[in-house]
């Protein structure tokens, strides 16, 4: 005879064997679809953007249920395409994001797309000049691409490093591929590029690297993202989470250079030499706050925003889907 005492034990043993399915009807839950099969990707910068390039040419989102349209920003700005409902998603500059999101504008980072590396970006002198080392010059001429972009963080981070009065530098908006024309004509004594422009430079005019602004305060700086409205962001937690995951992974598939590489001129104008010889930051595979914080702190700091910004709050809330 089996006592009552030992029973119990026992029949503890036969349930936790059994699972839940001795209570349930053996059926499986479902989980609940996407609220959309599509979505509309703005893009930009072609190194920054590779990864999710490389993905969508592969069909690599449809593994989550998702078609990617992607839309080439060009000159455009993603955040008023982003605002008037033509783009579901944005790539867009970090500092780009954070400006608007200091001033108003509802959004929700969905994934980091690039950080700098070693010479990714740079100020950049041609030979001959007399601007030798950073502090040579007490008010240096910089061109930048954006007076309020990263490349002005950039060029007042490694000067003011360096020992040059911040307050002294003066700016000049230039495009990048019209850099190389203000240097040989004097109009500036360096400019801040970033690649593929550094080597092009290098190549073709045998330019010289001032400094690296990818160091000191800019050191692994995180440069770009993607980021939806947050209204859009709210109505389609799970879409744009299915999109995180497969975003994520093509990120991570980024870790081997030579794949940025081999894409880089099935997609841009960047040919095949150039992309073998450019220096490449990497591709952040999750969102990352504390990383992200720095950029805004940074811009805190230089006054480009007045008052500190939570990035935190801007990433997505992930008990919401």
């Amino acid at each position: 005879m089996i006592r009552r005492g030992r029973m119990i034990p026992l029949v503890a043993a036969l349930l936790a064997t059994a699972g839940c399915s001795v209570f349930s009807s053996g059926a499986t839950s479902t989980p609940p679809p996407l609220e959309r099969s599509t979505l509309r990707v703005g893009v930009g910068n072609a190194i920054d953007t590779a990864p999710l390039r490389i993905a969508v040419a592969a069909g690599k989102f449809g593994a989550v249920g998702l078609n990617v349209q992607l839309v080439e920003l060009g000159g455009e700005d993603g955040l008023a395409k982003l605002a008037a409902g033509d783009l579901d998603v944005t790539f867009g500059s970090d500092i780009a994001l954070f400006r608007a999101a200091a001033g108003g504008t509802a959004l929700q980072l969905q994934g980091e797309a690039y950080t700098s590396g070693p010479n990714t970006m740079a100020l950049v002198t041609l030979p001959g000049s007399d601007y030798t080392v950073p502090t040579s010059k007490k008010s240096p001429e910089i061109a930048v691409n954006m007076l309020d972009d990263i490349g002005a963080l950039a060029a007042r981070s490694v000067l003011g490093t360096a020992g040059v009065d911040v307050a002294k530098i003066k700016f000049k908006q230039v495009a990048f591929d019209a850099m190389p024309q203000s240097l040989q004509s004097g109009d500036v004594d360096a400019a801040l590029m970033i690649e593929p422009y550094i080597t092009r430079a290098e190549k073709d005019l045998g330019a010289h690297i001032l400094a690296d602004g990818a160091r000191g305060a800019t050191l692994d700086f995180p440069l770009s993202a993607y980021a939806s409205a947050k209204p859009f962001a709210q109505a389609n937690p799970r879409t744009l989470a299915a999109f995180r995951t497969a975003l994520g992974t093509a990120q991570q598939s980024a870790t081997d250079p030579a794949i940025i590489r081999d894409s880089l001129p099935k997609f841009s104008d960047i040919d095949t030499t150039t992309a073998s010889l450019i220096s490449l930051g990497s591709y952040p595979a999750s969102l990352n706050g504390i990383r992200l914080q720095r950029v805004a702190d940074l811009m805190h700091n230089s006054g480009q925003l007045a008052d500190r910004l939570d990035v935190q709050a801007l990433l997505p809330d992930q008990n919401s889907y």
